[in-house]
């Protein structure tokens, strides 16, 4: 049986070894990532081990990557993190709060930054849960540094669909705020497949007066369809909001 070939690409270890302490500037400041643009994403590294920490940084850094770290998952939880956008990557094993646990509090508190687990010594049951609650990946610090880059990029273009996503929610529900409190109350008896007559009947008003809601409706909202109205208002409220 063949051998395998030796991976061309040095192991994390490697890459992040050095004979001398890493310079400072390897590290972002704050203050210079406050004046960074908001369409800048930013790659959170939260790990105990002081000299990982800044040797990944570097790493990241020289990647092309903004980096923020931080030595504990609580200075992390301090941040801001529902303006920001991004990825993390955490050590599993952490005094404080373990990567596992700080993964389910993001979850708790509706943060959707991708997370990437680094370990010294993982093993499959912690890999397998971690990935079912939605961990883009899970890597030991001895794999080789390609694929950190590649589980940064997949976490990445994970987090721009998310926040494009959200965008267009919030667009749509800027869309329906141009709607009166009558207009809402039509609309979504529209969705729900109720007619004119119906809904005058439910509303307590005249059926002439229905067809002018939906007149200012589909003018306001420039949908011309039920098919559409629906659409937007699913995407807004949920499959079965539309539904009796």
């Amino acid at each position: 049986m063949a051998l395998a070939s030796p991976s061309p690409y040095p192991s994390l270890k490697q890459a992040l070894s050095f004979d001398s302490p890493p310079h400072p500037s390897h590290i972002v400041d704050p203050i210079n990532l406050a004046k960074t643009s908001m369409s800048t994403p930013i790659v959170h590294l939260i790990d105990d081990d002081d000299s990982f920490l800044r040797a990944s940084a570097r790493l990241l850094r020289a990647s092309g990557y903004m980096v923020k770290v931080y030595l504990r998952a609580s200075d992390f939880l301090a941040e801001d993190l529902q303006s920001s956008h991004g990825c993390v990557i955490s050590a599993l094993n952490m005094p404080e709060m373990s990567g596992m646990e700080l993964q389910e509090t993001l979850g708790l508190r509706n943060i959707t930054l991708p997370i990437i687990f680094i370990t010294g010594n993982g093993d499959i049951p912690t890999t397998v849960s971690a990935i079912k609650k939605g961990a883009v990946d899970f890597l030991e610090k001895r794999a080789p540094k390609d694929r950190l880059i590649d589980a940064v990029n997949r976490a990445l273009a994970l987090n721009q669909q998310s926040l494009a996503s959200r965008n267009h929610r919030i667009e749509q529900r800027n869309r329906l705020s141009k709607l009166s409190d009558r207009e809402i109350q039509v609309l979504q008896h529209v969705v729900q497949g109720s007619m004119n007559k119906e809904i005058a009947s439910a509303l307590g008003i005249h059926e002439r007066t229905v067809k002018l809601h939906r007149t200012a409706i589909t003018s306001k909202l420039n949908l011309h369809s039920v098919a559409e109205l629906t659409r937007l208002w699913i995407e807004i409220h949920g499959q079965d909001s539309h539904r009796h």
